[in-house]
Order: structure tokens, then C-alpha cells, then sequence
């Protein structure tokens, strides 16, 4: 007797796997097929295999002749949640504008031009700007997003971004990760040292308590949070069940990838300026290297993070859009050919970076990133014959169908 699913996807061009997570290897299944039943990946195979061994006319079928199947992707950081526009301080910057010039007309930027803006809206406003940045990103094949908080720098400001994200997880068929970045900096009007008592004796419990964020996360840079301060943030948030990330090395280094090796972090992002010895302390710890190509190409970085000795030590890479208002990117596509072209990745290693890279870095490694048995079924359908493609047709969107949940959610541009 055939066996029952769901849905299936059939007579796929390539279908994606991966033997491992790390290196520059990987399974191409052609004219693969899946069988996926309560949203989980039920069979992999030859499609004659899946065919002969399933009752199509019980289930929904897909057919991905021609087509590429791989993971969704996840993007596992972001800074979805935020009010308003930089793109006159953007503009200026690409025109090579001073901080006198800006000053004389009067356009404010960087992170507190945003905090401004963002703690003045309605949590309403946020959700809606914020819902029009997600749509693009499901359709562009992304199934789980991370938004961090960090425009607000209040209580009252940071617990909206944070409840924002609660309503987009509500209103979107993605999963979206929420993580608590109260010290992206501190306000204007408070000293460091009273802000860290804040986020410690207030902030963190306050999230913690009404359950709105998996993560803690911080700025570890100079000018920003030392390391020593980054480790008694930190360790408050890990006292009230929240995972520790790191923003680290984007600009200097001051120690913040040695203390993400010690304090076994999920993940340790940016990494620009990170030596190899504190490289391989993240590796040997397992804690994620978690690249963004696009903020090095929006600022025109001095100095561009290299993936190479971070290779050569073993250490998980992931990619991610880094969505921000200094670095508006929604899709991943982009992101994959960025880190190819100007970062020396491979295709191969781009696409699990932007996938289970991406998973690893949330801690979800176990339930997405992956076309494996037993796994959620989230997954793209790409109307290209090669995987390559995604990186080769620069600025496009080549996804033809996303799959969430063994659901399809994308069908030729329009979110279901």
C-alpha cells in the first residue's frame, strides 16, 4: 500500500543537501522529489522513487521541472524594526560629505538619528514599516528572520520594538527570532555607566519576564561597549534565559570574539578586525561566524571582513542581510553575491552559509537549514536549472515558490 503526505515536490532540475556544514561540498540530487507531511520532510529522493512509493492524488503537488530546490533562507541578523529613512545621510556619505557638512544642513545621522525617529512612532507605525521590509524578504525565499531591538534605548521604547516583532510573528507565515539589543549604544542624555544599571536591573528582567526576546545582544567596539562591560551585560541577560550574541570586531578589536569564545556565545557577528587567534577560539567554543557583506558595501568598509583564515581555522560561517537603515537589504540573494564576488566565497559555501549557517548562528540547526528527513519543510524553488544562478544574476529574484512549514506561502511573486 502507497503511503500518504501532504505535499510533494516533484521532477525538481537540483535539489540541495548538504553532507556537512562546513566546507565547500555538497549533494545535487537531479530530478529529486519530497514527500512532506505535517510540515515536515517526510522522503527525499528520485522523483520514480517518490512516485512509486506515495499516493500523489492524496496530497498537493508541486512540480519543479527545470527548477532548483534549496533550503529557505535564514536570515539570522537583522535590524527589522525601526521608523524612518537615512537615505539623505546615505546619499551624503557616497558624496563624500564631512560631519561639518551634515551638521550645516542640518541632517543628523547615525544610530541616535534613528533612535529619534523610532521612539516617536506608534508601535502601529513600526509594524507597518516593518511589515513592508518582511514581505520583501519572504519573497525573496527568506523562512526565518532575526529582528533585533536597539532603536530605542528606553524601557518603554525597547519593549515596543520587541512587541512589534511579536505581531509580525503573528501576522507573517515565517518564523521571526526575536533578540534584545538594548546596548546597540546608550542615549544622549544618560551617562554609560547609569544605562548599563538600566539594562541590568530593569531592561533585561522586564524582556525576560514577558517572555520577548531568545537572545541578548551587544555592541563590543570602540566607542561602543568594552569588553569587560559587554561580559556584565551579558551574563545579566544569561541570568534571565537570554542566549548571548555579540557585535564584534567591525571596526577595531578590543576583545569581544575572545569573550564570545569563553562565554560560548550562539554567535559573534561582524568580525572585520578579528585575529586568527581569537578566530580559532570561536571554532574550538563552536560559537558562528556571522558575516555582513552588506554593511561592508554600504559604508565601503576600510576594511572588508576575509572569510579566509576564518575557513582555515574551522569555524561555522553564516550570512546575513544585516537590514538596517545604514544598510536597507532585504534579500539574500544579494547578500550571496556580495560575498562572492567581493568576499571570495564560494557558491557552495555562500548557499549553506545563507541557510544552515544561518540556523546555527539562531540555535535552530536541529529544525531548518537543511533539506534533511525529519526537518521543517522550508524550502525555495528557484526557476533557474543551477544553483549558481542565484549568485550569477546580480540584483534578481530567481524564486519561483517558498515553501514554509511544508505550506506554500510564495507562488511567482505573490505572497499567499
Amino acid at each position: 500500500m502507497k503511503k500518504n503526505a501532504d505535499l510533494f515536490v516533484l521532477n525538481a532540475k537540483q535539489l540541495i543537501r548538504y553532507s556537512d556544514s562546513k566546507g565547500d561540498s555538497l549533494e545535487v540530487l537531479e530530478n529529486g522529489a519530497l514527500a512532506i507531511k505535517d510540515g515536515r520532510i517526510l522522503a527525499i529522493g528520485d522523483t520514480e522513487e517518490i512516485r512509486g512509493a506515495f499516493a500523489l492524488d492524496e496530497g498537493v503537488v508541486v512540480d519543479a521541472s527545470g527548477k532548483v530546490v534549496v533550503p529557505g533562507f535564514v536570515d539570522c541578523h537583522t535590524h527589522l524594526v525601526f521608523a524612518g529613512s537615512r537615505v539623505d545621510e546615505y546619499s551624503g556619505r557616497i558624496q563624500g560629505w564631512t560631519s561639518e557638512e551634515f551638521k550645516k544642513r542640518g541632517i543628523k545621522t547615525g544610530i541616535m538619528a534613528t533612535v529619534d525617529v523610532t521612539r516617536n512612532a506608534t508601535k502601529e507605525g513600526l509594524f507597518d514599516q516593518s511589515s513592508d521590509r518582511l514581505k520583501n524578504m519572504i519573497l525573496a525565499g527568506t523562512t526565518t528572520v532575526e529582528s533585533k531591538s536597539g532603536y530605542g534605548l528606553s524601557l518603554e521604547s525597547e519593549l515596543a520594538m520587541l512587541e512589534v516583532n511579536l505581531m509580525l510573528r503573528e501576522a507573517f507565515p515565517v518564523r521571526v527570532v526575536s533578540t534584545f539589543l538594548g546596548a546597540h549604544g546608550w542615549p544622549e542624555d544618560i551617562p554609560k555607566k547609569s544605562y548599563m544599571e538600566l539594562l541590568k536591573k530593569e531592561m533585561i528582567p522586564a524582556v525576560a519576564e514577558r517572555e520577548l526576546a531568545d537572545f541578548c545582544d551587544i555592541w563590543c567596539d570602540d566607542g561602543h561597549y568594552t569588553a569587560e562591560e559587554c561580559r556584565e551585560i551579558l551574563e545579566a541577560g544569561l541570568s534571565h534565559g537570554l542566549r548571548p550574541k555579540i557585535h564584534t570586531g567591525a571596526y577595531s578589536y578590543i576583545g569581544g570574539a575572545d569573550l564570545a569564545g569563553e562565554m560560548s556565545m550562539v554567535s559573534a557577528d561582524h568580525l572585520n578586525y578579528t585575529p586568527r587567534a581569537a578566530l580559532k577560539k570561536l571554532a574550538m567554543a563552536d560559537v558562528v561566524g556571522v558575516l555582513l557583506p552588506g554593511i561592508d558595501f554600504a559604508v565601503d568598509h576600510p576594511r572588508p571582513f576575509d572569510p579566509g583564515p576564518m575557513v582555515e581555522e574551522g569555524l561555522s560561517l553564516a550570512l546575513a542581510t544585516n537590514c538596517c537603515p545604514g544598510c536597507w537589504c532585504e534579500s539574500m540573494h544579494f547578500i550571496m553575491s556580495l560575498a562572492c564576488r567581493r568576499h571570495s566565497l564560494s557558491p557552495v559555501m555562500a548557499l549553506k552559509a545563507a541557510t544552515l549557517g544561518g540556523a546555527m548562528a539562531l540555535g535552530l540547526d536541529d529544525e531548518v537549514g537543511s533539506i534533511e528527513v525529519g526537518k521543517v519543510a522550508d524550502l525555495q524553488i528557484w526557476g533557474v536549472s543551477r544553483f549558481e544562478d542565484v549568485v550569477y544574476r546580480l540584483g534578481g529574484n530567481v524564486v519561483d515558490k517558498v515553501i514554509k512549514d511544508g505550506r506554500v506561502i510564495v507562488d511567482r511573486g505573490i505572497l499567499l
